[in-house]
């Protein structure tokens, strides 16, 4: 039987294009979906915008953990659950403090394994992926005040120091995506196709090993 895995993230997981060209091709799930193989079924439950659990005054409808359950819900059974969430966060309309992202993230993670124990059994696996850090294309990116440039740029890089050690306590498999991947100069934010090819193999190797 194949392998079903669930990627749930926001304009990182979709593939916005930096640029601002049309979505991309080359966007992470499909590259993790060629490298695994007919084996395997990759779901895309990418949104740009999305946060991990606040609502968005001006865009609406854009709160991750809102939308969780009917997402796990409607793709169940499945093997296993990606989450890559936190640059959203980091915009300057939510004021949020590297706690207070971080303290977003817990209860995320409580509603979904609370619901992962309840109502699936405890049969599929997560893993938690910090997403690259907004990087100085920042400074000259059309998204700069939407993040308050170098503020929104220091927020994102806590990320993952604040999400490992959540990864460890609720028993979950954790990536930095820095380690592979980094947002493309031209808005500071987003990845570019040889970014995203990079993570989507960097996450196959990790998939092969535990499922």
């Amino acid at each position: 039987m194949k392998k079903r895995i669930v990627c749930f993230g926001d304009s990182l997981t979709w593939g916005a294009d930096p640029a601002g060209g049309p979505r991309l091709e080359e966007r992470w799930p499909l590259i993790l979906q060629d490298a695994l193989g007919a084996d395997y079924t990759v779901i895309e439950e990418g949104q740009g915008g999305r946060t991990i659990g606040t609502d968005d005054p001006v865009e609406g409808e854009k709160n991750g953990m809102r939308y969780l359950v009917p997402c796990l819900e409607t793709h169940s059974p499945f093997d296993l659950l990606i989450i890559m969430l936190g640059t959203n966060d980091c915009k300057r309309k939510y004021n949020y403090s590297d706690l207070d992202i971080t303290w977003d993230m817990e209860r995320f993670l409580e509603k979904m394994f609370t619901h992962r124990h309840f109502q699936a059994e405890d049969r599929y696996q997560v893993l938690l992926i910090a997403p690259p850090p907004i990087n100085d294309g920042i400074h000259h990116s059309p998204l700069g005040d939407l993040f308050a440039y170098d503020e929104g740029k220091a927020r994102s890089e806590h990320l993952a120091a604040s999400f490992a050690p959540l990864a460890e306590r609720f028993g979950c498999h954790f990536m930095d995506a820095a380690q592979y991947a980094q947002s493309s100069p031209v808005d500071g934010i987003h990845l570019d196709a040889e970014n995203e090819t990079r993570l989507g193999m960097a996450i196959a190797e990790f998939v092969r090993e535990i499922l």
